[in-house]
């Protein structure tokens, strides 16, 4: 790569201090404890030292508490961010700020001559995400969504799955996000704001979705739950139907107490499930579709062979998930070496628009009540 790119951040709550402790120390992603007390770094074996293509400028924060926090941490604290993007020694500006702040901050960066790496959701709005692009297109000046999880390992298990066609052609997929503690109790909770969970865990979900699956979309239906919040939704089921007939479910919530596996995937030659981020879970592919030994169960108050287990006669065959060495610093990298030309963009800005227009979709579907043509 040709130089380091010095970035600043504009944001430094749980998100935006986890980036500064990450490109401060190389070592990459990172959270932030709530508490302001500690800071954990996670890499897999195949991790980027980010220093050698990242070197933090500094950041901005509107409360004292994380400006006394990164001081204390030996990072320089800019006035305003208006200070920042006078610093000409500023190549470029990491947005971590609430939702509904994203599109002014990243039009002022640009204009400023800085190359922008955006949170999710890069905009409340795929009209909002166009005015931005404009403006990217205007300046010359870098734009990128990060759209981190197409680096999780449990997506590159399941999009190994479907590339491979490891269980065969796969004709429904299901990935559910669920939690028990109902929308984080900060500005995520207002909508004016960008709250919800659509746009918080929504985009992460569709997002992967739609990059392992290219094809157009058909249909989508989405109901959303207000359980716990009455101004944003603290959940959803969105249902979607791609061109091939492929059906996608995808759930969101954070009033469940019990846990359905994380992912599932079935084909017509098997099915895989992994349960949790730990990564538990197994895949099973038939043999034969023979099962002459077949038990009848009680199911209720009758029987049935049709619904029963297949034993291990041999009919179907337990395989372990794939597992992966993967580099969770690739976004990093990548933003880093298309500043300085030395790579394309992965995370496009395309790609992000399609994304917020499926979130629109799904928003208008639940509003009406009714599955919306697409695509």
């Amino acid at each position: 790569m040709s130089k380091k790119i010095r970035i600043g951040i504009i944001g430094c709550g749980g998100m935006g201090g986890g980036h500064a402790i990450a490109i401060q120390s190389g070592t990459g992603n990172a959270i932030w404890n709530e508490n302001n007390a500690d800071v954990a770094g996670f890499n897999s074996s195949a991790t980027t030292d980010i220093s050698k293509l990242l070197e933090l400028a500094g950041i901005v924060d509107i409360e004292e508490e994380r400006q006394v926090w990164a001081r204390e941490r030996g990072m320089h604290v800019y006035l305003s961010f208006e200070t920042m993007l006078t610093d000409e020694t500023v190549d470029a500006v990491l947005i971590a700020t609430p939702n509904h702040l994203h599109r002014e901050e990243a039009i002022k960066a640009m204009r400023a001559g800085k190359h922008v790496l955006c949170e999710k959701p890069v905009m409340l709005s795929g009209d909002e995400l166009l005015e931005v692009m404009a403006v990217s297109k205007e300046t010359g000046k870098v734009f990128y969504p990060r759209q981190n999880r197409q680096w999780d390992e449990d997506y590159l298990i399941v999009k190994k799955i479907y590339d491979e066609k490891l269980v065969g052609n796969i004709f429904n997929v299901k990935c559910r996000i669920m939690g028990s503690r109902g929308i984080p109790g900060d500005w995520r909770g207002v909508k004016a704001y960008g709250g919800g969970m659509m746009l918080d865990w929504g985009v992460h979900i569709i997002d992967r979705v739609v990059k392992m699956i290219p094809e157009k979309i058909k249909k989508i239906f989405c109901s959303c739950t207000y359980i716990t919040n009455p101004e944003c939704e603290d959940g959803f089921q969105l249902n979607l139907i791609f061109d091939s007939g492929i059906t996608v479910n995808l759930e969101v919530g954070t009033c469940h107490f019990i846990n359905e596996p994380l992912w599932c995937v079935y084909g017509d030659k098997g099915s895989a499930e992994i349960m949790n981020w730990n990564l538990e879970g197994r895949m099973v592919r038939l043999v034969t579709w023979e099962d002459k030994d077949t038990t009848p169960i009680l199911a209720g108050a009758g029987l049935t062979k049709t619904m029963a287990p297949r034993d291990n006669s041999g009919s179907i065959k337990e395989l372990s998930l794939p597992r992966f060495e993967f580099d969770r610093n690739t976004l990093y990298r990548n933003f880093a070496e298309t500043c300085t030309g030395d790579a394309e963009q992965m995370i496009t800005q395309g790609h992000a628009l399609r994304v917020l227009r499926v979130m629109e979709g799904a928003f208008e579907s639940d509003r009406t009540g009714a599955a919306i043509d697409f695509e």
